[in-house]
């Protein structure tokens, strides 16, 4: 007994295994009521594309999960359509079946062509077909090396959506993101919640990228030495541009826009994948809306790269170092008129600096280094919600001074 779903809603209106009308079949037939996950690439935050997602499982409590997220067209063997009419009285359905490595909708009309590549030598004859449907899956069987972009590359231009079947949420991501483009879906085989849970996450990470942050203008109110402390330097898997930081504060109400190590100085190398990001205590934003503390970094952790605009990404993190240095005290206030104080605290160097807002119609990116700093400069800052559990926002009374 075997279960897919797919990534598409179908209507309130819509009967179990009624057929919604759509001009072409597209992974969880897209048309005016279907959902799909928009993923943004990673290099280049201002491109999209949408991506499927089909689950393959047995088991009630994973497809109960999946179609909480918005997973409910279920792909089943052909010999499984009572499994689809029990399930039915579960979940509003869209079936298709899996017959003869084919996949076919209620009305018995092929969607789908299931390809099984077992050897070298199949994947190098993988390719489009004049004979395959529209949308295929691929079904890499035992490989212990997942060779993505091969498969990527085979169908790049070829006008098809192509799946690959993934045995874990980490599998999944590789086939999403091969050669920045990625596959157009994945069939995540899994029989533990956990893991839906898991992809879930990660498109919910990515789909933020999509979304300009909201930045405001602040100035400085005061920049004072502020003594010795543990400081975090952050190297990231990814290099920056001119502009670029990430999003530090002393409190998680106004996180300020540290600057990239990626500009000239007269001291030092530039090192564009380094932001020198404050002490130990601060929060830094991550993906999923959250914060967490600096000290709680290390290699593998993900975290938002941000620009002037807003213009959002996510980084790995390569590496973390955590070194005593002398600090600097910033605080600053907005120009809305907000009385609310926000600080953070910086180490006392010339190639430490704060993102100050654009000027005018122009791509200027500059940063002012903390140790030219003055009152009455504008920086930029996020202002959101300051009561925090476990780094998720949480509305509570809260007094942080």
């Amino acid at each position: 007994m075997a279960l897919l779903l797919s990534s598409s809603f179908v209507s309130s209106t819509q009967l179990p295994f009624s057929t919604s009308n759509t001009d072409k079949w597209n992974i969880g037939r897209v048309n005016k009521n279907s959902c799909c996950f928009t993923m943004c690439s990673v290099s280049n935050s201002s491109s999209s594309k949408s991506k499927r997602v089909w689950i393959w499982t047995e088991s009630k409590q994973v497809m109960t999960a999946a179609v909480e997220r918005g997973w409910n067209t279920f792909v089943f063997l052909s010999e499984n359509q009572q499994l689809a009419i029990d399930w039915s009285t579960i979940a509003l359905l869209d079936p298709l079946f899996i017959k003869e490595g084919e996949v076919f909708d209620s009305g018995d009309r092929r969607v789908g062509s299931i390809i099984e590549v077992s050897t070298p030598q199949e994947l190098q004859q993988l390719q489009p077909a004049d004979g395959q449907a529209e949308n295929i899956v691929i079904d890499l069987l035992d490989w212990q090396v997942i060779p993505a972009e091969n498969i990527v590359a085979s169908f790049q231009g070829s006008g098809k959506t192509v799946f690959a079947i993934s045995k874990t949420p980490s599998e999944a991501q590789i086939f999403l993101e091969a050669l920045e483009q990625g596959l157009g879906g994945i069939i995540l085989k899994v029989e533990d919640v956990k893991a839906v849970l898991a992809l879930k996450e990660y498109f919910d990470g990515r789909n933020e990228v999509s979304n300009l942050l909201s930045l405001m203008k602040a100035t400085v109110t005061r920049d004072d030495v502020a003594g010795m402390g543990d400081r975090v330097c952050v190297d990231l898997c990814s290099l920056m541009r001119p502009g670029e930081g990430l999003l530090v504060g002393s409190f998680a109400r106004g996180l300020f826009l540290v600057h990239s190590e990626c500009l000239e100085s007269n001291y030092i190398a530039s090192r564009p994948f380094r932001v020198n990001a404050g002490p130990v205590h601060a929060y830094v934003l991550v993906p999923g809306g959250k914060t967490c503390y600096l000290s709680e970094l290390k290699s593998g952790k993900e975290v938002i790269v941000v620009d002037q605009k807003g213009r959002q990404r996510t980084t790995v993190v390569g590496r973390v170092k955590i070194e005593s240095r002398s600090l600097i005290l910033v605080e600053a206030k907005t120009n809305s008129g907000d009385q609310t104080l926000y600080s953070i605290i910086l180490q006392n160097a010339e190639t430490v600096a704060l993102v100050s807002p654009c000027k005018g119609t122009g791509e200027q990116e500059k940063a002012i280094p903390v140790t030219s700093l003055k009152v009455g400069d504008e920086v930029l800052l996020r202002v959101q919600g300051a009561a925090r559990h476990t780094g998720i926002e949480i509305q509570e009374f809260i007094v942080e001074n």
